[in-house]
């Protein structure tokens, strides 16, 4: 594929996920699961950035967000105690090797 079919190729799925995004939140599960993987694996920051300043769907887009994008899940808060633990034994072993 040339550069030229590759753009007109993200063009037109970002046009797909706006079309699905402008129906939040009567999605079914399919067209749902599918935004849901394109935003996480596929869209760049640009198509990211080009959703968000769409005044059209700028309401549905905000609800999706906070609805299946922005929550904390468990892995979030296990990576951050994961990480906590990591700095306190390094701060421990410092504080440790110098007394």
């Amino acid at each position: 594929m040339s550069y030229t079919q590759d753009s007109a190729a993200v063009v037109a799925q970002r046009a797909q996920i706006e079309a699905a995004l402008a129906d939040y939140p009567h999605l079914n599960e399919e067209s749902l699961a599918a935004v849901i993987r394109w935003y996480r694996k596929d869209a760049s920051a640009f198509d990211v950035a080009m959703l968000a300043s769409n005044e059209a769907i700028a309401e549905p887009y905000r609800r999706f967000r906070a609805d299946h994008i922005d929550p904390m899940t468990g892995k979030d808060v296990m990576k951050g105690l994961l990480v906590a633990a990591a700095v306190g034994l390094v701060v421990f072993f410092i504080i440790w090797r110098v007394a």
